[in-house]
């Protein structure tokens, strides 16, 4: 309790003095969110909505679709596709990612991390959107993978914590996957991230409504419930009571408040909706921009 409270002091005095860490998610996976815990066995289609987007994921058959922390390596790879301004990515150790998000270096959590590439790259992405206009409807469809070659050095030696040290890893995006990024890249904080790496669900609120009040013009208001409602667009998709969703997300949006207690996010009186308000808990400087 100590550390998450060093944590938290840690996040909002950055933000404060304009020195964050910044780092970048692609928009498919701050709009929908992926499962935060892992499907049904056999089960290989997964879908998401948000408003005219569209995210379904579909599993490789041997790794199953990606859940839980598997999300924190998509935000890794738009992050280090943006430093390095290449869709070819170079890291020399494994524990690179591992320290971004402030996971331990054993063997685990390398094992994990491996675990979550491969259900990264065995899996096909289809994000499409539609927009009416007032002489037609323009819909827009892509299918990709995240992936097109990834060499990651490990050992299968369970006692070591060794994992790529000596060698250089490579990772080469999709070129479906580095022009999203490119053209929709949005910045989170990484410290932010970190702090909420074990709580995917709260980790998805906190991407969601720092894209959505930051874009917000004026109050708006998101139903919860409903095909365009939020329940429909994060991760957690096992809470079908509308109570037991109210009381979760009363609980996330504590937890989001703690680490920016700047955000105007609440429940509507009458339980129906989200209301949303202008703001960002990311916060331009001098130093973060390099970050």
């Amino acid at each position: 309790m100590l550390r998450q409270a060093e944590s938290i002091t840690l996040v909002r005095e950055k933000r404060d003095s304009r020195s964050q860490s910044i780092g970048f998610a692609s928009r498919p996976f701050v709009l929908c969110g992926l499962p935060v815990r892992q499907l049904p066995k056999g089960q290989l289609l997964y879908e998401r909505r948000n408003g005219r987007f569209t995210l379904q994921v579909t599993g490789h058959p041997e790794f199953g679709v990606p859940f839980g922390q598997d999300r924190i390596v998509p935000i890794f790879l738009a992050t280090m596709a943006v430093r390095q301004q290449s869709p070819v990515l170079r890291f020399k150790s494994a524990a690179q990612m591992l320290e971004t998000f402030g996971m331990q270096k054993g063997g685990k959590e390398y094992r994990r991390l491996i675990q979550a590439f491969e259900r990264i790259f065995g899996a096909t992405i289809f994000f499409g959107t539609h927009e009416d206009r007032p002489t037609a409807r323009v819909i827009t469809k892509g299918r990709f993978n995240f992936l097109r070659k990834a060499k990651l050095w490990y050992t299968r030696d369970t006692e070591t914590t060794a994992l790529g040290e000596e060698f250089e890893n490579e990772i080469v995006l999709s070129e479906e996957f580095y022009s999203e990024i490119n053209a929709h890249r949005i910045p989170t904080d990484l410290d932010a991230v970190k702090l909420l790496v074990h709580s995917p669900a709260v980790l998805d609120l906190f991407m969601w409504l720092s894209y959505r009040s930051f874009t917000a013009k004026s109050e708006e208001r998101i139903p919860l419930f409903g095909c365009e409602g939020l329940a429909a667009q994060l991760g957690s998709v096992e809470y079908a009571r509308p109570r037991k969703f109210r009381e979760q997300l009363e609980h996330w949006l504590a937890c989001v408040r703690q680490i920016w207690p700047e955000c105007r996010a609440q429940i509507a009186p009458d339980g129906s909706a989200l209301i949303i308000r202008n703001g960002t808990p990311i916060l331009p400087g001098e130093t973060n921009a390099a970050s």
